[in-house]
């Protein structure tokens, strides 16, 4: 989701290794500046922790990998590929990057495949792999969960419908997903992929849902209680579910301990990210969990990451909206959608 009308001010600091509340500054280029090799997006580190220098070099920089777009979200690293996916969503494509190549069109279209027109977030959002090695998407236009009929180094906007609807009325737009060991599908369902949002004609669902499509074709509504849910990934051995919602008035994370079928038990806060929210841009959009626990979710101001016991480990700022995150499979490249941008910070 995007937050265009927050406006933010950040008070920038240089980076003191003795203290906790710290921003280090890696770069002022100029993004647009075409003269340069690399381009880089200024990174800033905010409330640096120790740990975090483990994870992220001080100095580490934000160079972008594509530029120019409407608005990115959805990343996604294809390890059979070597290549990153990303959706553009008010232009309805699904855009591919490879390292040494410039982006090029991977999909289009990528989320409304319907006759005619239509305005608003009408492309994809999320992107993952199913348990086979499929293209998955999130489809806004659709409003469906669909998966693409083609390889995927023979990509064509080919798709067949793996769930639309709940209880006979079509879903608002499915926004992100993720899959279990089992192959359990678990997404969100907020109405930002409709023309008028909470207010279009067309939203048949009068919820946002947390739903799980599992491995045998049977749709489970998880949660109606969430105002905005939004990104979502497994905490650890996947007994947890992290949930992020992009609603200015409760700008939370929430986690929720889930059962031996899969199902949610418990919840709570996470983190409550209110007090930065005041004074930055964005809302908690999308995230990824990595093998160790670190937490990488897009949120006011940047990039949050968070240790595995939820302490806040530092925030990287790129100076732009940031929708969502991905990393690729050795783990040492973290990739990040930012309004107009794509850019790739290295970790250790």
């Amino acid at each position: 989701m995007k937050s265009r009308k927050i406006v933010g001010v950040a008070l920038l600091v240089f980076l003191s290794a003795c203290s906790g509340n710290s921003t280090k500054t890696t770069t002022d280029q100029d993004p647009a500046d075409a003269t340069a090799q690399e381009a880089f997006l200024p990174l800033e580190i905010f409330d640096a922790q120790d740990a975090l220098s483990a994870i992220i070099d001080p100095e580490a920089r934000a160079v972008i990998i594509g530029s120019g777009y409407a608005w990115t979200e959805g990343p996604l690293w294809i390890p059979s590929e070597e290549m990153l996916l990303f959706s553009e969503i008010p232009a309805n494509k699904v855009h591919s990057w490879k390292e040494g190549e410039a982006p090029q069109v991977y999909l289009e279209p990528a989320g409304f495949t319907g006759e005619g027109s239509r305005g608003g977030e009408l492309g994809s959002n999320g992107l993952l792999l199913d348990t086979q090695g499929n293209l998955v998407l999130c489809q806004h236009g659709d409003r469906r969960m669909a998966r693409m009929l083609a390889p995927l180094d023979q990509p064509a906007s080919n798709f067949e419908t793996i769930v639309g609807e709940y209880e006979g009325m079509p879903f608002n737009s499915p926004n992100d997903a993720v899959y279990d060991a089992e192959g359990n599908l678990y997404f969100t369902d907020p109405p930002y992929g409709l023309e008028s949002r909470m207010d279009d004609p067309a939203k048949a669902i009068p919820f946002q849902g947390v739903y799980r499509y599992s491995n045998t074709g049977e749709l489970d509504l998880l949660l109606d209680s969430l105002s905005r849910p939004n990104g979502l990934a497994f905490l650890g051995d996947g007994k947890g579910l992290l949930i992020a919602n992009s609603d200015p008035e409760k700008p939370y994370w929430y986690r929720y301990a889930l059962d031996e079928n899969g199902f949610p038990t418990e919840g709570e806060i996470y983190y409550d990210a209110s007090e930065v929210f005041a004074n930055q841009p964005g809302l908690p959009d999308g995230l990824k969990v990595s093998s160790d626990g670190t937490v990488f979710a897009t949120g006011p101001g940047g990039v949050w990451v968070f240790d595995q016991e939820g302490q806040v480990l530092g925030r990287l700022s790129l100076r732009e909206l940031c929708s969502n995150v991905a990393l690729n499979e050795k783990e040492d490249m973290l990739f990040v959608t930012a309004d107009s941008y794509v850019a790739r910070i290295a970790l250790k």
